[in-house]
């Protein structure tokens, strides 16, 4: 079985190139299964676009996960009720969304898991612990985690708590890829960054014009209104994961 994995999607002009990129992708690796992490691809870059969720999902992608964005607007909200887009299994239950799904695929069914690390959500004290939804987690055939945060120490602690159990651990949320591909001894691939698919030359994809002047003039980036996505070229950052009988067997870059 082959997995595509994009990470976070910046804004409207990003979504369209990662189409174009998917339709080229898979005519040369003929993916099972497309995941996309697009809680940013909203033209603002702030949540979910219905605009955005509808050209992935008409490009083949089979699940879009998510992170703290997942709730940022109302149209972010009615979007997690789509069927393949999911959300963080470990914040509190009555929050819109599900944490997972699990997707028949020619080569087995292939059960995404969403998890975010506390720190990285705004509603501290109330997200459990990643490990702990994990373990509740209902997981069919082959399992992959979309772990979302920051710490480059949590996202490696879990993938060797789980080794053996997920085909793969592969981290989104702070936009900047990581240059490593582990191979864990039980089968489990592990990236703790996949990187985002955006436009470069800003501050994970936004403009920094607000943010530094935020920060120039009050000390503190987020004083300002919110950025908007630049203006800019696109890169795109993916991985192609082989897996055979729930175990992964390569992972490689693509963008």
């Amino acid at each position: 079985m082959k997995m595509l994995f994009f990470g976070d999607v910046v804004g409207h002009e990003a979504t369209r190139v990662l189409v174009e990129r998917i339709a080229e992708l898979g005519a040369e690796h003929a993916p099972d299964i497309v995941v996309v992490n697009a809680e940013n691809c909203a033209p603002d870059g702030l949540g979910m676009g219905a605009e955005e969720v509808g050209m992935l999902l008409a490009a083949g992608v089979d699940v879009i996960s998510g992170g703290n964005h997942s709730w940022d607007d109302d149209e972010s909200v009615e979007l997690l009720e789509n069927p393949k887009v999911i959300r963080p299994a470990n914040v509190p239950p009555e929050m819109a969304g599900r944490g997972g799904i699990t997707v028949e695929t020619a080569d087995g069914p292939v059960t995404v898991v969403n998890l975010v690390d506390p720190r990285a959500i705004h509603i501290e004290g109330k997200v459990r612990p990643p490990y702990e939804s994990w373990l509740e987690a209902d997981r069919v055939g082959t399992v992959v985690v979309d772990f979302h945060g920051d710490h480059v120490f949590d996202k490696q602690v879990f993938a060797h708590a789980v080794d053996g159990q997920a085909a793969a651990v592969l981290g989104t949320h702070s936009h900047e890829a990581t240059t490593r591909l582990h191979r864990l001894p039980l089968g489990t691939v592990l990236v703790t960054e996949v990187g985002m698919t955006g436009p470069i030359g800003g501050v994970q994809g936004f403009d920094p014009g607000r943010l530094v002047d935020g920060l120039v003039r009050f000390g503190d980036p987020y004083t300002r209104p919110l950025p908007v996505p630049i203006a800019g070229p696109i890169e795109v950052s993916g991985v192609l994961v082989d897996v055979t009988a729930g175990r992964a067997t390569d992972i490689r870059r693509v963008a």
